[in-house]
């Protein structure tokens, strides 16, 4: 007996070594056949959409964590989401009114209880404001949304809204052609915006997982905080309570206290919202009116550069911004936007150059292009597309329905396209536009990530009629481009992130 029991632990190291030899070789094989799968990729399409909440477009899609339903498929009592008032601490008995609704739509919404509401259905269920027509915009700031979100609670978005009331809305998102593709592919309903805050930041966010710095700013241009570094100093004469009008702060500016730029400033090169010097060049907005100074820490594009990995930045309107600016932030017009364009405020792009010029000309197209590119089948290896400002469903100046109609009908290009075999599209949000969700944001870092938005995976390769729960933020698309393309990280890609690969089989 003795003998045997000697024996049997002699071999005992060689038994565990075996095991993990083999339990090696099947997960080196299991991974071997991953990368084989992935690598079939060629083409990853990432469309950006604009400021919405996964709740206010998804809140109710089946099987999701939305408004009442939870990720497990329990119901949620939406009572348990009710708002609080800038105490922190008195519950909000009804909504606020809504503060910037110059035409009173949405007079309804003061006399609805502090928790979701539907936008298009009123109490009694006649008919709302549906989602053909703008609403008003909403406050979608870096140190805003952060005090919405409340330390996690998400219980102070009305108080902190200076849309009110507005905040807490949702649509029956079905009527849309998105909500059609989400439920045959994969939608993702635990995926964040990358950075506390507006378009401008998520935007540099989803390029280079970055905040761009602006050190020697003048003070003017710094906001003010309180000793927690999250919350903005309230003027004297800001109003007690939501109830009786929003919030006036101190300085609500463009940088932290310490020079980071997280609010909208424009570029440097044109187009941008700042026009040129009179008598400067009229490449360049006039530099006197503080544009932000051009960026130069490394990007998705300079990792792409460097490994050979051709790559464009196609946007809605950009070729018209470039002559005419009378389209720039004018929303009788296309609307293009300056600040959704990040590549511009880097120095790589000098319009003044000879090497930029070129970069230029490569890598920042229009949406005419792009679809010209599709039809002949060549795209680039990636593909980033900014819509137009009237067709990126963004509150305040373009409604759901134009911007759904419009990316469901380039998807639909996209899936004629020779190049659709070995594609993979990812159609996210750049942030949520200061409209609420239910889900508290997980623990990351200075920057965020932020409030939950919709993101659906469009490909042959994703799994159908699948909602994905991975955790994901903006920063996992740049972990999938650089998995897919052997990259070299970039630094401020969050770890605890996914990489979008549990929606492909």
């Amino acid at each position: 007996m003795k003998k045997k029991f000697t024996r049997v632990i002699w071999q005992l190291p060689i038994m565990i070594a075996i095991s993990l030899l083999s339990a090696w070789n099947y997960s080196f094989a299991a991974q071997k056949k991953e990368n084989a799968s992935f690598r079939k990729i060629e083409t990853i399409v990432v469309i950006y959409a604009e400021n919405r909440s996964f709740d206010n477009l998804y809140g109710l899609f089946p099987g999701a964590n939305g408004i009442f339903n939870n990720a497990d498929g329990k119901p949620n009592d939406v009572k348990k989401f009710k708002q609080v008032d800038r105490d922190g601490v008195t519950p909000l008995l009804h909504l606020p009114p809504v503060w910037n609704d110059s035409g009173n739509t949405l007079s309804f919404v003061k006399e609805l209880p502090a928790e979701p509401f539907r936008i298009d259905i009123q109490r009694g269920g006649s008919a709302g404001f549906m989602p053909d027509k703008a609403t008003p915009d909403l406050v979608h700031r870096f140190y805003n949304n952060q005090m919405q979100i409340n330390n996690g609670n998400n219980n102070m978005f009305a108080a902190w809204s200076d849309a009110g009331g507005l905040t807490m809305g949702y649509y029956d998102g079905s009527v849309m052609q998105m909500w059609k593709l989400a439920k045959k592919y994969t939608l993702a309903d635990n995926f964040f915006m990358g950075a506390f805050g507006g378009s401008f930041l998520n935007h540099f966010w989803l390029i280079s997982a970055s905040t761009p710095t602006y050190p020697d700013a003048q003070t003017n241009l710094r906001s003010s905080v309180d000793t927690t570094g999250v919350k903005l100093t309230l003027a004297d004469t800001s109003p007690v309570s939501a109830k009786t009008g929003k919030a006036v702060y101190l300085a609500d500016q463009a940088l932290t206290p310490d020079g980071y730029a997280v609010n909208t400033m424009q570029p440097s090169y044109q187009p941008s919202g700042i026009p040129p010097a009179s008598d400067g060049n009229n490449q360049l907005a006039d530099a006197a009116k503080n544009p932000l100074p051009p960026q130069d820490f490394r990007t998705i594009g300079d990792a792409l550069s460097a490994k050979s990995v051709s790559w464009v930045w196609y946007a809605g309107a950009w070729n018209e911004a470039l002559t005419h600016r009378e389209v720039i932030n004018n929303s009788k017009t296309s609307n293009f936007q300056p600040h959704h364009q990040p590549f511009n405020y880097f120095k790589r792009f000098d319009p003044t150059t000879p090497s930029g010029s070129l970069e230029r000309k490569v890598h920042l197209k229009d949406y005419e292009d792009l679809r010209k590119d599709i039809t002949a089948g060549a795209l680039p290896s990636v593909v980033f597309y900014k819509p137009q400002g009237n067709l990126n469903q963004h509150p305040g100046y373009a409604d759901v329905m134009s911007g759904d109609a419009h990316i469901s009908q380039l998807i639909n290009e996209l899936k004629k396209s020779p190049q659709w075999k070995k594609m993979a599209i990812i159609v996210t949000y750049d942030e949520n536009g200061g409209l609420w969700d239910h889900v508290a944001p997980p623990k990351g870092d200075r920057w965020g990530p932020g409030i939950r938005i919709p993101a659906i995976i469009i490909s042959p390769f994703a799994k159908n009629h699948f909602v994905d729960h991975t955790y994901y933020d903006t920063t996992s698309i740049l972990k999938f481009i650089t998995k897919r393309f052997e990259l070299e990280p970039l630094p401020g890609v969050r770890p605890q992130a996914g990489d979008l690969t549990n929606a492909f089989h």
